[in-house]
Order: C-alpha cells, then structure tokens, then sequence
C-alpha cells in the first residue's frame, strides 16, 4: 500500500513539473479567475452557479482549434487565452471546483486539470488523454467529479459505434506519425461500444428544460458516423427565466451565451440529435 502511494505521488510531481506547456499570459488569466471568486465569494454559492459564471467570464475569449496537439511528448497544454468547446467546459469545471475547495493557486489548477484531462487523471502519452466525450464522461463519474443524470431526466438508451479516431488517423499528428498508438487508441473505442448510455432526443429537450440547472454540462450526441459527442457547452438560465447555451462554438467565433433556447439552438442544428447532461458534483 505505501509502495503505491510513493507510485502515484511520483507520477503526480512528474506530471506538475515536467508534463506542461503554458504561457505567463495563462497563469494570469488563472489569476484573474481566483479575484473574480474572491471578489463575488463564490466558494459560498453551489458548484453549478460558479460553474456558470466563471463560464461567463470567459465571453469574448477566441476559439482556439487543436489547442492541445503539441510536438513531441503528451503535455499537459494549458492554454485560457483561447479555447475550443471541450477545453472550455473543461476549465470552467476546473475553476469551480478549485474555488470550492479553496484551493486557488496555479499549481492546484494544474493538478486539477490533468486529473480531469486525463485517464485516472495521470498522463502517460496520447492515448491517456480522454478524446472521446463520452470516455471523458465515463472516467469522471467514476473519479466523481459529474454525475450523468440523462437518465434520471427520462433519457433514452443509446449505444454508440465508436471509430473515428482509429479510421481516420490522418486527421491526428499523433496518430499520423505514431501508429503504435492505433491500436490502444482502437481498444478504448471497443470499450466505450459495449457501454450504455442515455440520451435525451432533441424533440424532448424542451419538456425537461425545468429540470436543468446553471452550471449543467451539456454534451451534444452527433449525426457524424463514428463520432459520440461533437460539441459541448454549460447550461445558464438567462433574464426570460429559460435555460439558453453557453458554449465556444466554431472557428471564428468566440465564447458567448446564445440569444436562442437551448431546445431551439438544437432544434435548428441538423448535426445534433439529442443531450447528455452531466451535473458537477
């Protein structure tokens, strides 16, 4: 048991001091999250709400595509000055759950990213990366950092055909110029293909609109054949008391809250077909 312990407090300091990439300008942004927590006292109000307003303090921020394909060896990439859809949900997470432990300091989000970024929350190459959502999803219910309530909301049972990523390793530098790492990368897919999950189609995201709450993680089912999840975004309920999307759409475009519904905002997407909701725990 002690010999595990030493393990995993090994791999954890060769993760903070070794694995990362960042800028001067993201420890600031880091920083500047931290004021705006001590300044509004959000370590007092439920995880959600802080989710969703830190969230909000992210508007205007650029998206950023393939943020975290670096060269060379699997890093820990931070990156807060520009952000696609899954990097912003990701911090937005890692932010409120630091604030709420009163753990405010650039080395706690370092730790907390990576241990939500990562398989078991340690990096150990590409693969150990979570790069599919619905592989993301399942090991953070399991670290209990969400819990999936599609379910409870009255989802749908849904299974997926998971293999883009193995079918497609063109479209990945990692995979492109290490095909050792297919194969696992194939594995994992196999894995989250014998899972069941729940869904709740477009058309009935209207009926449980009530049931959602600031700060719910949101994660769009997709059309796109070996794909699970192709956008995620957070839940806010805006001034006409309905529940609206806060999310990092496309290139092009920057953060910000959609004037629409959520109901409408899928209704009106082609490639969507329903939500997983996910709740901070």
């Amino acid at each position: 048991m002690k010999i595990r312990l030493l393990v995993s407090i090994l791999l954890l300091f060769q993760t903070i001091i070794f694995c990362q990439v960042y800028k001067e300008a993201d420890v600031k942004v880091c920083e500047s999250k931290f004021k705006i927590a001590e300044k509004e006292n959000l370590k007092v109000k439920p995880i959600g709400e802080v989710i969703a307003r830190i969230g909000e303090s992210f508007t205007g921020t650029d998206y950023r595509a393939f943020a975290l394909e670096r060269e060379g060896e699997e890093k820990l990439v931070v990156d807060l000055t520009g952000l696609d859809c899954t990097t912003f949900i990701e911090n937005a997470l890692v932010f409120a759950r630091l604030i709420k432990k009163d753990s405010t300091s650039f080395d706690s989000y370092v730790r907390e990213l990576t241990h939500i970024r990562y398989r078991n929350g340690i990096i150990n190459k590409y693969p150990s990366r979570l790069h599919y959502f619905t592989d993301w999803i399942y090991d953070n219910v399991k670290k209990d950092v969400v819990e999936d309530i599609t379910k409870d909301l009255g989802g749908e049972k849904v299974k997926f055909e998971i293999n883009f990523m193995s079918t497609h390793p063109d479209l990945y530098k990692h995979l492109k110029g290490n095909p050792l790492f297919i194969p696992i990368i194939k594995a994992q897919e196999e894995a989250i293909n014998t899972r069941t999950y729940y869904y709740i189609p477009k058309g009935k995201v209207k009926s449980i609109e009530g049931e959602l709450r600031d700060g719910d993680i949101i994660a769009f089912t997709t059309t796109v054949s070996g794909l699970d999840v192709s956008h995620t975004g957070i839940a806010v309920k805006g001034k006409d008391g309905r529940i609206h999307l806060l999310h990092e759409p496309q290139p092009n475009m920057r953060v910000y809250t959609t004037k629409e519904t959520l109901s409408d905002y899928i209704i009106n997407s082609k490639k969507h077909t329903g939500i997983i909701v996910l709740r901070a725990l």
